[in-house]
């Protein structure tokens, strides 16, 4: 029978059916979103760093003149910066929204003033690209509800001196320049698994592709002087991704790292054209490697703590490697490498606020078998004050779907395990990034069950484990794993305790019908084409939507008014459903929020309603 359920507002939130939260819980969870990183931006000319961080309730970008020094904020208003760049003449260049709504617009100042918007509203823009010479950016612009884009470059010192040079039906982005900024090098997203190079002349105003394989990624293209060459990270051939050396006339690729048994994620080249820097994705791990280009052998790099790499930049003079670094128990912060001597400094130290460290916990990295015998890996985290006592579990499965869980830090982890005493297992069922194109593969179109076979999975290796208790099972999760906590509800209802979902996806084919026209041809391939009979009836039949008679469990859900991924209906109509059928179903909606909630009260509040759930399904 449907409910009717007690409704009231905090802040820009509305909460509907949620008890009132103790004001004990409330600091608690506010002092779990006084954490701040530190995120490599880029460099400036004189050898200062951007980056972006937080010291309100956004993050805005901020300058860095020395290791240790003061962050002096160069960017100031309500709403989130995306992504910046440093550009010639100390300005700077940068995206932001507005609540969430990823019409991203691209703005230009100096270090003081007021910003100089280049970009048109109701338009989505995408700023990937900045010159060597820091002379000319580069951004992918597409309009409200349109799926065609354009490339635009200008030169942030003329923001009107702005131009188009490349048009696609489909999804594209510039990816580099060369030195001599001659020729741009545009990406073409087909699918999360696709992408291929197209070479524009900028001079000419020619556009040519580069070969590549069908169902092969070229990504992250830089060129070396000369224009001759680009070095790129590619799969072509190849299960994982690997540093190659491709030839701009033909396309033909020489591969630099051979061997390679796990994915290159991240590659920068020095100015002179003699040093690559590449991140290795080692089972979710980053390992740093120097590559000497003109010899072809390693050098030796820094040795890291171990965490997660988050962008590499090398200094304009090529002496120095920028590098963001995030591990368990650090947010995050800039590290800067002197490639003479290989001196590693730390450039910042970014704080945990009121977290007590002593409460943090480092993950174990494990593997479980699946349905096929597959082997699943996956990071647990323990409470670190755990007592021989079975302990509550709550399994939280990531986005994407080619996304990836990894060790980096994670205030929500940390604090479902410290607040509630619970074990976070963190998965990276098949469908995951990060172990090959086949594994990405597994769950694709008509294939999309397994991966929820994974979780089930999971939930009998947990019956086997000592310090687990298997009648206290919470899954969350947020986007695709939003729709992987109702698949699983619609599963295991009756060996899990409750769900806690973010803007999921609840009927595959309202939201492929509804998910900003510009990423629609990009799920296709993921998920299966819903034009095609077959597929649209596998859809129809996997939807949570159409088996939430088989949800048995309490459901907390979350959701951003303004989301253009996951729109607000596939929330609103998994709720209603539930509550007809007399299902507890918690339900936090926020106005100013988009695809994930970024602004500082509103992770605070989310986090202790999460804290509110978990209680009363983990105790009933």
């Amino acid at each position: 029978m449907a409910q009717d359920v007690p409704v009231r507002t905090i802040g820009s939130a509305r909460l509907e059916d949620v008890p009132e939260i103790p004001d004990a819980v409330r600091r608690t969870a506010a002092a779990y979103a006084t954490a701040r990183a530190a995120i490599l931006a880029d460099w400036f000319d004189d050898g200062t760093l951007l980056i972006q961080t937080r010291f309100g309730a956004v993050e805005q970008l901020h300058r860095v003149n020395m290791p240790g020094g003061a962050r002096t904020q160069l960017t100031f208003a309500s709403e989130p910066v995306a992504v910046g760049y440093a550009t010639k003449g100390q300005h700077i260049a940068f995206i932001r929204d507005s609540g969430g709504d990823e019409l991203f617009q691209v703005y230009v100042q100096g270090l003081t003033g007021e910003p100089v918007a280049l970009t048109a509203n109701q338009t989505r823009n995408l700023l990937t690209a900045v010159s060597p010479d820091r002379r000319l950016i580069g951004w992918s612009s597409t309009a409200k509800g349109s799926s065609s884009y354009s490339v635009v470059i200008a030169d942030p010192s003329a923001p009107d001196n702005k131009r188009t040079v490349y048009t696609d039906k489909g999804s594209a982005y510039p990816s580099a320049f060369s030195p001599d900024n001659r020729l741009l090098a545009v990406t073409r997203q087909i699918s999360s698994v696709e992408q291929a190079l197209v070479i524009v002349d900028l001079q000419t105003g020619t556009a040519r592709a580069l070969a590549a394989s069908v169902g092969d990624t070229i990504r992250s293209p830089v060129f070396l002087p000369g224009n001759r060459k680009l070095i790129a990270i590619s799969n072509v051939g190849s299960d994982v991704a690997r540093l190659v050396e491709i030839d701009v006339a033909t396309g033909v690729q020489r591969v630099l790292t051979p061997n390679a048994r796990w994915d290159v994620e991240a590659a920068e080249v020095s100015s002179d054209g003699r040093l690559v820097a590449f991140a290795v994705n080692e089972d979710g791990y980053s390992r740093l490697h120097l590559l000497d280009l003109s010899s072809g052998r390693e050098r030796t790099a820094p040795q890291l703590p171990t965490g997660v790499i988050g962008g590499l930049r090398f200094s304009p003079d090529g002496t120095r490697l920028a590098l963001g670094l995030s591990t368990p128990k650090s947010a995050g912060d800039v590290w800067v490498a002197d490639i003479r001597n290989g001196r590693l400094v730390r450039w910042t130290n970014s704080e945990l606020g009121l977290i007590n460290p002593s409460t943090l916990s480092e993950p174990q990295l494990v593997r479980y078998p699946s349905f096929d015998g597959r082997q699943i890996p996956a990071f647990v985290y323990r409470p670190a004050n755990a007592t021989g006592r079975k302990l509550p579990v709550v399994i939280d499965i990531h986005g994407g779907p080619e996304g990836q869980v990894r060790p980096g830090f994670n205030p929500n982890v940390q604090y479902i395990t410290s607040q509630t005493g619970a074990v976070v297992i963190q998965p990276n069922v098949r469908g995951s990034s990060g172990y090959g194109k086949l594994y990405m593969t597994l769950d694709n179109g008509v294939k999309r069950e397994d991966s929820v076979r994974d979780i089930g999975a999971l939930i009998d290796w947990i019956g086997k484990q000592p310090d687990l208790d298997s009648n206290r099972i919470v899954v969350r999760g947020g986007s695709y794993g939003g729709y992987m906590v109702l698949a699983s509800l619609t599963h295991y209802s009756d060996r899990l305790t409750g769900g806690m979902e973010a803007f999921g996806i609840s009927d595959f084919l309202s939201f492929l019908e509804n998910t900003g026209a510009y990423r629609r041809d990009l799920r296709r391939p993921e998920y299966g084409d819903e034009r095609v009979p077959e597929v649209r009836e596998v859809l129809r039949r996997i939807s949570p939507l159409n088996n939430v008679d088989k949800i048995t469990k309490p459901l907390l859900v979350m959701q951003g008014a303004n989301d253009p991924r996951v729109p607000q209906r596939e929330s609103d109509q998994i709720v209603a459903a539930l509550r007809q059928r007399g299902i507890p179903a918690w339900y936090l909606l926020f106005a100013d929020e988009g695809h994930g909630f970024r602004k500082e009260p509103n992770e605070a509040l989310r986090r202790a309603v999460e804290t509110m759930f978990l209680r009363r399904v983990f105790l009933e």
